[in-house]
């Protein structure tokens, strides 16, 4: 029998084991749980049939997307209310609970279990026992005395598993204080395990700590500030449709050229040169700081005619260099750059070129049209194509731009503490999609060792301390559209619903992926909410352009 405990296991924990306090929750000096919630019990060595205590309820708490709402407009959701079967299992006594909030929209339960209702759940266990253990001179599921069953399969083991009985019977109950607020799977029990069964041992009473992640509550600043929002929206020449139709062309007929070696001169615009960068931050004095590796890189194929995308001014500093030659030359990083520690920082490049190529083309008539683009017969025609792509893509990336710039504006309205079960999930979430685009481009193909090594919970754990600002600002994002779904009772068709979900089944099919239909139908709903969202806010929205 497969063994687990009583949550569920995300491929990137490097265990399955909740904790309790400092320690794993069942560990091997304990009892286990099998994946339908029974106990393993071990008598000395021996696995007997497992008893049948009553199950806790821990699905796991699921957000789906990798980022943005557009592909995830994730709601936080509560945990279901107390199950009849936890209605049904009435105690002998009430649980004295003390409920205190706790930072980060979580709240600590302090729970006192009265003796009495410790002795029933110690009753049951014996009975359980005595149900399965082979005692010498007693039948099987024949009474035994007290001092004998215990005596049989050891007192620490049945001390174990009254302390585990109690527990799992009385969570439930205890937890009914945070129904309809409780996230999923963000149950802790904070209390040491050993000090919980020393305290009965002698006490014969239980007293235990759950911390627990509710749904967060949200404030907004200005209040219905989202409503009429006046949004500036900075769109790239690089999506211009004419632009863009012209680099694409320029692209494929250099695609037609032949590439021949510089002899006779140094780089000019135009050439492709193969070249090694190196770079240094340049202190306040002066001096050579630490390398940038991200300004680095060995056999980089540098085509002039795409310099501008580059840092300004690295061109112009490397035009001329010759085959077999090396240039230092200093620049600053704008405050433009897409990597903010960079930004404003001085910095000393060196440059050392390997190999120089120019471009032989042919030349640009028709002729060339259906190896520009097949199935055309004129360069007019490829154009004319090229433009009609060009504007369509032109669209898209305005309409994304648009959906950034509201879902930017909208996080900044929001103040909000969010749990820390919800940024684990969302964060590992986003780890597992980055691990699955590494596979699936084709660009580097990970070994098994490789894979294991970047699942392990100490790369899950840099991933989330190093993007936990974007992590956090996209589930405030997510969090404040599925407020506005709610606020304003926006709403989908059921057709909609089922046809999403019958196209992302047929995607997972297709690809041979496993896959769970629940939570497939959780994240359709909550992308159908995003869309909707984004929908309502663009029509009441002032929406202006401009060109950075």
């Amino acid at each position: 029998m497969e063994l687990c405990v009583i949550s569920s296991i995300n491929p990137f924990h490097s265990s399955s084991t909740r904790r309790l306090g400092s320690r794993r929750l069942f560990q091997s000096d304990s009892l286990f749980l099998s994946r339908d919630g029974c106990s393993l019990l071990r008598f000395h060595g021996r696995l007997k049939k497992p008893i049948k205590p009553l199950e806790l309820s821990c699905a796991a708490k699921k957000i789906g997307g990798s980022g943005g709402v557009r592909r995830s407009a994730a709601s936080t959701k509560a945990a279901p209310a107390v199950e009849p079967s936890v209605k049904e299992d009435k105690l002998p006594a009430e649980l004295q609970v003390k409920e205190t909030q706790a930072p980060n929209s979580s709240v600590k339960l302090s729970v006192e279990v009265p003796a009495i209702v410790c002795e029933d759940c110690y009753q049951r266990v014996l009975t359980e026992f005595m149900k399965m253990a082979k005692v010498p001179g007693f039948r099987p599921g024949k009474r035994v005395p007290e001092n004998i069953i215990v005596g049989f399969v050891g007192r620490p083991y049945v001390l174990r598993a009254t302390v585990e009985s109690i527990l799992k019977r009385t969570l439930p109950h205890a937890m009914e204080s945070v129904t309809g607020k409780a996230l999923k799977d963000s149950i802790q029990i904070v209390s040491s395990f050993p000090e919980m069964e020393k305290a009965y041992s002698q006490l014969k009473t239980l007293s235990y700590e759950v911390v627990v992640d509710v749904v967060p509550e949200l404030k907004w600043n200005p209040e219905n500030g989202y409503k009429d929002m006046k949004v500036v929206v900075e769109l790239g020449d690089e999506i211009d449709a004419k632009k863009a139709c012209e680099r694409q062309l320029r692209q494929k007929y250099k695609s037609l050229g032949a590439l021949k070696i510089v002899t006779d001169r140094g780089l000019q615009v135009g050439d492709l040169a193969v070249i090694d960068i190196s770079a240094t931050t340049i202190d306040e004095d002066g001096s050579t700081g630490e390398a940038i590796p991200d300004a680095e890189s060995k056999g980089f194929h540098f085509d002039t005619e795409e310099g501008n995308r580059l840092l300004p001014g690295f061109l112009d500093s490397i035009l001329g260099i010759r085959a077999g030659e090396s240039k230092s030359f200093s620049l600053v990083f704008p405050e433009s750059w897409k990597q903010e520690s960079l930004r404003g920082q001085r910095a000393q490049f060196t440059v050392d070129c390997k190999e120089l190529f120019y471009r032989d083309l042919p030349t640009l008539d028709d002729s060339l049209a259906d190896k520009l683009l097949p199935g055309c017969t004129t360069l007019k025609e490829v154009e004319e194509t090229l433009t009609k792509r060009c504007q369509e893509m032109e669209e898209e990336a305005k309409e994304q731009a648009t959906d950034n710039a509201i879902l930017e504006q909208i996080r900044k309205m929001v103040e909000v503490e969010i749990p820390q079960s919800l940024f684990e999930e969302q964060g590992r979430q986003f780890y597992g999609a980055r691990l699955l685009e590494i596979q699936a481009s084709g660009n580097m193909k990970l070994t098994e060792d490789q894979l294991a090594s970047l699942s392990s919970q100490k790369s899950v754990n840099e991933f989330l301390e190093t993007q936990r600002e974007s992590i956090t600002n996209i589930i405030k994002q997510n969090l404040a559209v599925g407020d506005i779904f709610k606020r304003e009772n926006l709403e989908f068709s059921t057709d909609e619903l089922v046809k999403e979900v019958e196209n992302s089944v047929t995607e997972f099919k297709k690809h041979k992926q496993e896959y769970d239909e629940e939570r497939v139908k959780d994240q359709v709903q909550e992308i159908l909410e995003g869309a909707k969202v984004l929908e309502w806010l663009k029509e009441r929205a002032e929406i202006q352009y401009i060109t950075r």
